[in-house]
């Protein structure tokens, strides 16, 4: 599979799971297994010639983890992918990776919160790393944030709650000619629906847990880049702080992964239906979504985007803690929740974290209203979704 170009439902089917290595199993077995036996004094120390390539202990490779990352890989048209215990063990371990101390990071307003704290908090204490987030709509506020002690410029787009894209090949070409290095938390999209590498982002990092897993029943993340990278990453901030993958979480990856095609492309669907209603609901001021025609990118999200997922956020027509409280309280099919990607409708009010979190300004800078309500639009029937929304609309 891996000298052939096919298309991404074959891929997802197909690609890394060598069926004859496995006695023709269909389903690949599960390596639950911590380390590796080997013939010999020459055997064992070729592996260890080769880590990045070997099956030495699982912390560092593992053949069930290794299937779902040449298959995740093959997805987003990368040369390889490294799993990890979480999508935050792949934020960190690749920011790390570009950056020491003393150095800059661009970033933009609105990434996600977790991202957010370890960039402006604990490199900032930890490493005397410096940091300037940006608006990134606009290249040009990126361009003027460049330092010359800048080593790395992490996105996020469509960025968390409000969805705000970057020009992606801008950006690369911009990073490439002041040889600063680019990494994008793609977790939105997915390499399904936008493919950061192909447009020169250096590395993607992903929340696993969301679309590539779709269940709600794994917590795991995915570094996606080159060869060199990852095999420096591997060794270094993967291997030394322990963020490894578990066989049994790779393998009901690997099974997730299989119908990630249809849930997406349904998922899809579902929200697109959504926005069209929410946008003419009386009682909704506003709704933030890239696949909706008011949306201010919509031109840049058509370019380089190729779908849109489940997620979509918008704005109730009140500021009342106790109406927006009421409203979420009274819905049945959306799950409270923060999470999103998996088959069942979830429901989240940023209000709730993010005033424990921020200041009442921080808040309004980035562009959120405390009447903001995220949703991920899962596999029900949508008319049953409509449904419930609309009866939470009564208590506004």
């Amino acid at each position: 599979m891996k000298n052939r170009k096919y298309k991404i439902g074959t891929i997802l089917n197909n690609d890394g799971d060598a069926y004859q290595n496995h006695k023709g199993a269909i389903v690949p077995p599960l390596y639950q297994n911590s380390l590796f036996a080997f013939e010999n004094w020459d055997a064992i120390d070729e592996a260890f010639s080769d880590p990045s390539s070997s099956f030495i202990y699982s912390r560092l490779h593992n053949p069930t983890c290794r299937m779902v990352e040449e298959k995740i890989a093959a997805l987003a048209g990368a040369e390889d992918a490294k799993l990890t215990a979480s999508g935050m063990g792949a934020i960190s371990a690749a920011i790390l990776h570009f950056v020491n101390h003393g150095d800059h990071i661009v970033t933009i307003k609105g990434i996600y919160g977790p991202a957010n704290n370890f960039i402006n908090g604990f490199l900032k204490e930890k490493c005397n790393i410096e940091s300037t987030y940006v608006d990134g709509t606009d290249i040009e506020n990126i361009k003027e944030a460049v330092k010359e002690n800048t080593k790395l410029i992490y996105l996020e787009s469509p960025t968390s709650l409000t969805y705000e894209l970057q020009d992606l090949r801008a950006v690369a070409d911009l990073a490439k000619s002041k040889g600063i290095k680019t990494v994008i938390d793609n977790t939105y999209a997915t390499p399904l629906f936008q493919k950061p590498i192909e447009m020169g982002i250096d590395m993607e990092v992903h929340s696993v847990s969301k679309y590539f897993c779709g269940h709600s029943d794994v917590v795991a993340g995915v570094m996606i880049g080159s060869k060199k990278d990852l095999s420096e990453i591997l060794t270094k901030e993967h291997a030394l702080l322990g963020a490894k993958m578990a066989p049994f979480e790779a393998w009901l990856i690997l099974r997730s992964l299989r119908t990630m095609k249809i849930r997406m492309n349904a998922h899809n669907d579902q929200a697109m239906k959504m926005s069209t209603w929410l946008y003419d609901h009386p009682k909704v001021n506003k709704i933030h979504f890239p696949g909706h025609h008011s949306f201010p990118q919509s031109a840049l999200a058509k370019k380089q985007m190729s779908g849109f997922g489940s997620l979509l956020s918008f704005e109730i027509d009140t500021d009342d803690i106790n109406k927006i409280k009421a409203f979420v309280n009274s819905l049945t099919l959306f799950h409270l929740g923060v999470s999103w990607g998996g088959h069942e409708s979830l429901v989240y009010a940023p209000v709730i974290s993010y005033s424990k979190e921020l200041p009442p300004e921080k808040f309004a800078e980035m562009n959120i209203v405390p009447g903001l309500i995220r949703i991920s639009v899962g596999l029900e029937d949508i008319d049953d979704l409509k449904a419930d929304l609309e009866k939470a609309f009564l208590c506004i």
